[in-house]
């Protein structure tokens, strides 16, 4: 591979996952805490990612392999992309975020299956090759987590800016993208004979399939860190949520790099599984709610990434049609960031709604132009709610100062700036769960206690995607062979030499 070619591709790598890390990490805590959304709503925009996945790739890795030239359609997807990034930034009803992240992802997500596709097609050996280039989109996500964590978004949950960076990278790969090695649609140009399998009749082998379903049911699992793993730091009081979640790609860049001694050694099957584990293990991890645990559930992320998605792509790219890359690519993508990430963000979005805080407080919630009334219950007000409504704000609290019970005898009324909504949270009720959040009952309520009655019941939320996982990982292992790589004249020779010719062929990934 050319220098020239190598660099070209590594910067698309860089900004394709800086794009996605800029917004897609902390987005969830700024729905949470600045936009007070749900669980279901904070999954649903999550889900957008998935809906897309199910819609465009599919005929967009047909444009790529037929009509017209991959860089051309990264470059036009990106660009669209940038100006809709923009208005989800200034955008706060759900209502409007909703569509609008619809119709950016269905420009986004496509780019994941292309930007693979136009690197296998201009690079040889591509076992060898394509972590070496992938590792940039690592570098990419991790860059945008710092800055992001350590800069962009303070107060943490609170802002904005991070998707206004997302829009300003897609814009600059945009114009980038028009300086990609030009790589044409290969359907009309390919040669006649068949190198490999098309995406149906893939589809006919055992092992193909029990992959394909696999993909399909980790991704379920999968989908709960995507859309509540940065919403369940910040509930814990991990520092600089953003930032630390970095440590998970920072350890994909390691693995990454060892990708080709663990795929010549270990083989797809055993690389899969492994990868499946990890997720298993990085749940366990985060249930136990313990800080030291966590940081290394978020460094497992580099073994649930590495060993199993982009082993994923290059046994994807292994076993399809030369004609037919792109579209191979763009079914699995299909498969897990879309159906599979789809009903994973609805499953993570209700498993988060039904293990609340255990401290609640009755409410009252008046809310459009006619103030109409809604009975509702809540967990405890935010602490560290902005504005001169904010909880500390009106309570008149500084530093480590603690509340007391009979401070909330007027009762709490926060408002909504953007939209003029009130909620309005029952006196009895408030010193009710304040007496609650109160653990070791010495009459006062300090920031962390009241930080812990807030939380959701994290340890049961993260029960269920490991168990998911585990289940996913015993039926892969019962049900998939790896394919076996033939035998070169070195190994036959070898065989001839020892006089045997019976041992198990090499695996390849």
């Amino acid at each position: 591979m050319q220098p020239g070619v190598r660099l070209k591709l590594s910067v698309m790598m860089f900004l394709q996952y800086a794009i996605w890390g800029a917004w897609a990490v902390s987005i969830g805590g700024y729905m949470d805490v600045t936009l007070s959304f749900s669980g279901v709503q904070i999954a649903s925009i999550y889900s957008t990612t998935a809906i897309a996945a199910m819609i465009s790739p599919l005929f967009v890795g047909i444009i790529a392999d037929r009509y017209l030239a991959t860089e051309k359609v990264i470059a036009l997807l990106h660009l669209i992309g940038a100006g809709l990034l923009a208005a989800a930034a200034i955008t706060r009803e759900f209502g409007t975020l909703y569509p609008i992240m619809i119709v950016y992802a269905i420009c986004y997500m496509p780019t994941l299956a292309l930007t693979n596709s136009i690197s296998f097609a201009n690079m040889d050996d591509p076992e060898k090759r394509f972590p070496g280039i992938r590792v940039w989109g690592t570098w990419g996500w991790i860059v945008v987590g710092w800055l992001v964590g350590f800069w962009l978004d303070l107060p943490r949950g609170t802002s904005n800016n991070p998707i206004f960076l997302a829009a300003g990278c897609s814009a600059v790969l945009g114009l980038m993208a028009f300086l990609l090695p030009h790589t044409p649609p290969r359907g009309k140009s390919a040669p006649t004979e068949r190198t490999g399998a098309g995406v149906l009749e893939l589809l006919r082998d055992r092992s193909f399939l029990v992959f394909v379903i696999c993909s399909f049911l980790v991704c379920i699992p999968l989908s709960f860190y995507y859309a509540f793993a940065n919403v369940f730091l910040t509930e814990i009081d991990a520092p600089v949520p953003t930032a630390l979640q970095t440590i998970g790609q920072l350890s994909e860049v390691g693995f990454m790099a060892a990708m080709p001694f663990f795929i010549v050694r270990l083989g797809v099957k055993r690389m899969l599984a492994v990868g499946m584990l990890a997720w298993v293990l990085r749940y366990l991890c985060f249930g136990a709610l313990s800080l030291p645990l966590v940081i290394v559930g978020l460094f497992l992320h580099g073994i649930c990434y590495d060993f199993f998605f982009v082993a994923s792509q290059i046994y994807v790219d292994n076993r399809a049609d030369a004609r037919q890359r792109a579209s191979a690519q763009s079914f699995i993508a299909f498969v897990t960031m879309g159906v599979g990430m789809f009903v994973g963000a609805y499953v993570g979005g209700i498993t988060f709604d039904h293990y609340p805080p255990t401290v609640q407080v009755a409410a009252t919630h008046l809310s459009g132009a006619d103030q109409s009334e809604t009975e509702i219950s809540l967990p405890l007000p935010n602490w560290d709610a902005e504005g001169k409504t904010g909880l500390a704000k009106q309570l008149q609290i500084t530093g480590d100062a603690a509340i007391t019970p009979d401070q909330l005898a007027d009762g709490y009324t926060a408002v909504d700036d953007a939209t003029g909504d009130k909620t309005i949270y029952q006196p009895e009720s408030l010193m009710a769960a304040a007496k609650q959040a109160d653990t070791d009952a010495d009459g006062r309520v300090t920031r962390p206690e009241w930080r812990v009655a807030r939380r959701h019941q994290w340890t049961w939320i993260w029960l269920w995607p490991a168990g998911a996982a585990a289940i996913t990982l015993l039926a892969f292992w019962i049900g998939f062979r790896a394919p076996r790589a033939p035998k070169t004249e070195s190994d036959m020779a070898e065989e001839a030499s020892l006089g045997a010719g019976e041992g198990p062929e090499p695996q390849v990934g």
